[in-house]
């Protein structure tokens, strides 16, 4: 796609042919016998081994690393999943994933930076789900009875551990801390996917080593030893509810609909 690069990740070496049907460029997470026709995170610069703490972090780290130097500026780079895709806006009612996907830059792009996923509401949590993972984050903010009183630092409560968001806060550097806190306590809605898509080489340059440096710290607070999906991937959550503040923070972001897709069933 001229202009426009976009890194679609997975997991499963069976979704190769999907993948470049969609003229995306295949990425290998974690060494599960990957082709030549992948791109992979563990070779190079790489912090492959984390994969299942930092989630699609890995290639972003072997991005930041091995290809960014190369980006040409005018060019836009983004990353999907094998699961979550870009919209295209111009076609709803056709089942081909090709046709439902980004294939070409939007003119809406033309004055913005950087692109984020549409937001996830999260004060819409089903009760079901609150009564099963969110007791005690409730008893330690029983605003948060009501969708009214749910916000970020809640719903990252009531699936990563009651506390552990603030705990990674505290080590932020002091321009962002109470900022950040502040944000989570406000708002009620994050970027979807955990993925963006900029052309400026210095604001993604920027973003990775601010993201790294954290996150790297917040190993020293949470370790390896993680249980349940919950806390095992807890640097890809943390990162996915500051992205949206980060991004927004220091650069022009406009918000775009994103589809849920997973080509796993299609094998």
């Amino acid at each position: 796609m001229k202009n426009l690069t976009i890194y679609c990740m997975s997991t499963n070496n069976n979704n190769l042919d999907i993948i470049k049907s969609l003229n995306y460029v295949p990425v290998g997470l974690k060494n599960n016998n990957f082709s030549d026709e992948w791109l992979r995170d563990d070779t190079g610069d790489n912090i492959s081994y984390k994969n299942s703490n930092y989630g699609e972090y890995t290639f972003y780290y072997w991005y930041w690393k091995n290809l960014l130097k190369f980006k040409q500026e005018k060019t836009w780079i983004g990353f999907c999943s094998y699961r979550e895709y870009w919209k295209n806006n111009n076609f709803n009612k056709t089942k081909n994933l090709k046709d439902l996907v980004i294939q070409n830059l939007p003119s809406e792009w033309d004055t913005y930076d950087v692109i984020l996923g549409e937001p996830i509401k999260i004060n819409d949590t089903k009760l079901s789900k609150i009564l099963k993972y969110g007791k005690l984050a409730i008893l330690n903010n029983l605003r948060a009875i009501t969708k009214k009183g749910r916000n970020i630092k809640w719903h990252f409560d009531m699936y990563h551990g009651v506390g552990n968001l603030d705990k990674a806060i505290d080590l932020l550097p002091l321009d962002d801390r109470e900022e950040f806190r502040n944000f989570t306590r406000k708002n009620y809605e994050y970027s979807r996917g955990n993925v963006f898509i900029t052309k400026s080489s210095k604001i993604m340059n920027a973003y990775f080593e601010y993201i790294f440096t954290w996150l790297k710290k917040c190993e020293e607070v949470f370790g390896f030893n993680l249980k349940g999906y919950g806390q095992l991937r807890i640097y890809a959550f943390l990162a996915e509810r500051f992205l949206p503040f980060w991004f927004k923070k220091n650069a022009k972001c406009l918000e775009w609909p994103m589809l849920f897709y997973d080509i796993n069933k299609l094998n």
